[in-house]
């Protein structure tokens, strides 16, 4: 593709973000699968961005991924979630596989406008492969699974006797045995298909099998640093939506607390918050900034990371984080208090961002990133 087509992206996320929004709360609130908003994602050809020309994508870099998943975000977080996460698995061939299934898998997505969802979820140990002569059998059931309705490709992890790294694989999947279940019901993050696959008995060919895994090299290693980055700037995405939303209602709806001022803006008390508001925000922003910088230098340097490069790396993501969590918790929540009880109607649908943002920042709570930056940083001053 042209360099005219990478400066087109931009417009074209913007353009599918406004979309977007018009059904947003009315989708939240339906839940189930965006299908028509996962298509029109399909039609505009942004799922083969970050593959490189060579094998027909559009050769972009992961800033312009992370900056498109915070643009949807902002709307739909869900979107944002199940298109970030393209990546992350369209990727693990280029850092857990071998120069053939990089190439291999690059490619077809490219040739088959493919969607890839998983089956990934570390934590959840129900899935085992049994390994045959020519292929593995896989069987069991993972839960989680984001964006596995409706895509092409599932990455799949599973333990096997003798391996105590996870077994990593690519499946299409409508392979026999594999049953989608649809059955995603939370609270928050309600259209990411983020339910149950079932694999019942499900052949897997040698050359599916990611035999590198995550621990190869260095550059291996960047997998389990990719979601995070992906997660950070869908924490960012959802806090800027929030941020502006309260603006906006703040504006053009909120009345004022006092009759001794003309508008709800004139409050010193709403100035205030939106002041705090404002300078967490961009704090938030400069931490992330700072840990993309780091992520896509080493992404550049493949198997020539050091140790200390993705140490530093480990300190700026887990920073990053931390701060996007504790901001987008505290925004979200607090936004109200700007905005005022009529806010509250349903048709508004302004509680999504909190439910959102709460719904991912559980699944890999802060706690133990913070347990675990302060016990590096202690063994560091030892040091």
């Amino acid at each position: 593709m042209t360099t005219l087509a990478l400066e087109n992206i931009e417009e074209i996320a913007t353009t599918l973000a406004a979309k977007f929004k018009e059904t947003a709360v009315a989708r939240d609130q339906a839940g189930g699968n965006a299908k028509i908003e996962r298509d029109l994602i399909r039609e505009s050809g942004l799922l083969k961005l970050l593959i490189p020309t060579e094998y027909g994508g559009l050769g972009g870099d992961w800033a312009e991924i992370l900056h498109l998943v915070r643009i949807f975000a902002r709307v739909d977080s869900s979107l944002a979630h199940v298109f970030g996460y393209h990546f992350v698995n369209l990727t693990t061939p280029h850092l857990c596989g071998s120069e053939e299934q990089k190439i291999r898998y690059y490619t077809e997505t490219v040739q088959g406008n493919l969607f890839w969802g998983n089956a990934f979820n570390p934590v959840d140990i129900k899935l085992t492969a049994t390994k045959y002569a020519d292929h593995y059998i896989f069987h069991g059931k993972k839960t989680f699974c984001s964006g596995s309705v409706d895509s092409d490709y599932l990455l799949a992890s599973a333990l096997i006797d003798g391996r105590e790294e996870p077994l990593l694989a690519i499946i299409p999947t409508k392979r026999i045995g594999i049953e989608v279940k649809e059955d995603w019901d939370n609270f928050g993050q309600r259209q990411t298909d983020s339910g149950t696959v079932e694999f019942h008995a499900v052949r897997v060919e040698l050359n599916e099998v990611l035999e590198n895994g995550f621990n190869h090299n260095e550059f291996s290693r960047l997998r389990l640093n990719i979601s995070s980055f992906i997660l950070n700037h869908l924490y960012l995405g959802i806090v800027e939506g929030a941020f502006e939303a309260a603006r906006t209602y703040a504006l053009t709806e909120t009345r004022a607390r006092s009759p001794i001022y003309t508008s709800a803006t004139d409050d010193p008390i709403i100035q205030k918050h939106f002041g705090e508001f404002f300078a967490q925000v961009e704090a938030a922003k400069l931490v992330v900034a700072h840990s993309d910088e780091l992520f896509q230098k080493l992404w550049h340097k493949g198997s020539d990371i050091q140790p200390h490069e993705r140490e530093e790396l480990d300190y700026a993501t887990n920073v990053a984080k931390i701060v996007t969590t504790k901001v987008g918790l505290d925004v979200t929540s607090r936004m109200f208090e700007v905005m005022g009880s009529r806010a509250t109607a349903n048709r508004y649908g302004f509680d999504r961002y909190w439910r959102n943002l709460r719904t991912m920042t559980l699944h890999v709570p802060v706690d133990t990133t913070l347990q675990e930056l302060g016990r590096r940083v202690l063994q560091r001053l030892k040091g």
